[in-house]
């Protein structure tokens, strides 16, 4: 059997595992551990033990518990609630103000967290009744929260950046500060086109009432310092980063403590609190060390094969396509794939082709995870099972339909493709800051 067919089965293995409903890391372990054994004997064992091995003395994995349980402290805390209640007074008094607040809030959870569900759920359960009964259209916030939760897969801490570094073997540290313009630029195209869709239509999005606007000063600089504290705690520890005072595992410890010290000060540290944050970050820690696992595990499998090299000649000289045409068809796949899986599963079932190939194409690694990171993101609201169309279903109340989630994401997903096109076109986006920062 040549070795592009064995690589073939092993692909179509893995993917029929998968729609019969067996868990990502199962799945692909799974394959590839049987393919290895068929291929190399009793020796081919050896291929999953060094995969282990190497998981477990990959230093910059240590973020992943760190950032995680941050992220879950302040949720847990109420502390990221304090930071709604700031954007609320001080942004409420002008049309859209409420949206845009979310949007900020968004970005500022997606800072602490490095996940979209978190985001999410706390977009759901504390943003979306009080915009929906300040008068907001329950379609425009729909599409707000969904398109701001995904914006926490891309803005540093993200974790899906932990695995993608970790799978393309580049530094965490330069792939979370490439995140950081395109974060930010996606996020201020969505508050301008919230700002002009209010602006053009100011029922969408209501200003608070004049009662409500009449806020004390004093008030509104307690809930101002109350809501500054996590933004605080997340500054300070990436600015001991930037500074070179720390190092990434130094600063997600600090962040970490930072978070605790917090909740312990603002005497919300119960023991409800370190039992449900605990518990969290032990389950999403495991799974993602479960599914980095399995993927060092194929990509290696798939590296004995020659498949990679197999698939550029494919590509290149049967086809004919230039290096650009190659990469637009393999985030067109991603979009496709998204519809049906989250992002940890895309990434660890094409990486071991796709990565490997982008670097023999000329593209930079960095470059390429931001960009597999914007486009899982478009993936994620895309139709007709893109991951967070169901999250919202699940966690939204009984008015918003399923049709309206899915209206809600047309014009957000038209900007994430635009953010898509600007970071391809111009490179320097995501690669200035880590240049910058790692030449000093």
């Amino acid at each position: 059997m040549s070795y592009e067919l064995i690589a073939l089965l092993m692909f179509s293995s893995m993917m029929l595992m998968l729609l019969t409903g067996q868990r990502v890391f199962a799945a692909i372990g799974s394959v590839a551990v049987i393919a290895a054994l068929f291929l190399w004997g009793d020796g081919g064992s050896e291929i999953a033990f060094g995969a282990a091995m190497k998981l477990m003395k990959w230093y910059p994995l240590l973020t992943l518990p760190l950032f995680i349980y941050m992220g879950y402290m302040l949720s847990e805390s109420g502390i990221a609630e304090d930071l709604y209640k700031m954007f609320h007074v001080w942004m409420g008094p002008i049309h859209g103000g409420l949206a845009i607040g979310t949007i900020l809030l968004m970005v500022a959870i997606s800072a602490m967290n490095g996940l979209s569900v978190a985001g999410m759920a706390i977009g759901a359960s504390i943003a979306l009744p009080e915009l929906l009964r300040r008068g907001y259209d329950k379609i425009m916030v729909t599409g707000v929260i969904q398109a701001g939760s995904s914006l926490g897969i891309l803005v540093p801490p993200s974790v899906v950046l932990v695995l993608y570094g970790m799978i393309a073997r580049q530094p965490v540290g330069q792939l979370w500060l490439a995140g950081v313009f395109p974060g930010l630029l996606m996020a201020a195209m969505f508050v301008l086109y919230i700002v002009i869709r209010c602006k053009l239509q100011p029922q969408l999005g209501p200003a608070l009432s004049e009662e409500e606007r009449n806020v004390p000063m004093a008030e509104k600089l307690k809930l101002l310092r109350a809501g500054v504290l996590p933004l605080a705690i997340f500054f300070s520890m990436t600015g001991l980063f930037l500074m070179g005072v720390t190092s990434l595992v130094e600063s997600s410890a600090v962040g970490a403590l930072s978070a605790t010290v917090a909740a312990i000060i603002k005497r919300r540290m119960t023991k409800e609190v370190i039992e449900n944050t605990l518990r969290k970050t032990l389950a999403i820690s495991c799974m993602f060390m479960w599914i980095i696992l399995a993927a060092l595990c194929f990509g290696a499998v798939f590296d004995g094969l020659g498949a990679v090299k197999a698939i550029e000649g494919l590509f290149v000289e049967r086809l004919g396509l230039t290096p650009w045409e190659i990469l637009i068809l393999m985030q067109l796949s991603y979009l496709i794939m998204g519809t049906f899986l989250d992002d940890t599963a895309m990434l660890v079932i094409v990486a071991p082709l796709y990565v490997p190939l982008v670097k023999l194409l000329g593209f930079d690694l960095i470059w390429y995870g931001v960009l597999y990171t914007i486009t899982c993101q478009i993936a994620y609201m895309t139709p007709p099972f893109g991951y967070n169309l169901f999250l919202m279903r699940a966690m939204a109340p009984p008015e918003v339909s399923l049709t309206d989630i899915y209206r809600s994401i047309i014009p957000f997903v038209i900007i994430m493709m635009c953010a898509l096109a600007i970071v391809m076109i111009f490179p320097q986006v995501a690669l200035w800051l880590p240049e910058w920062h790692y030449s000093r």
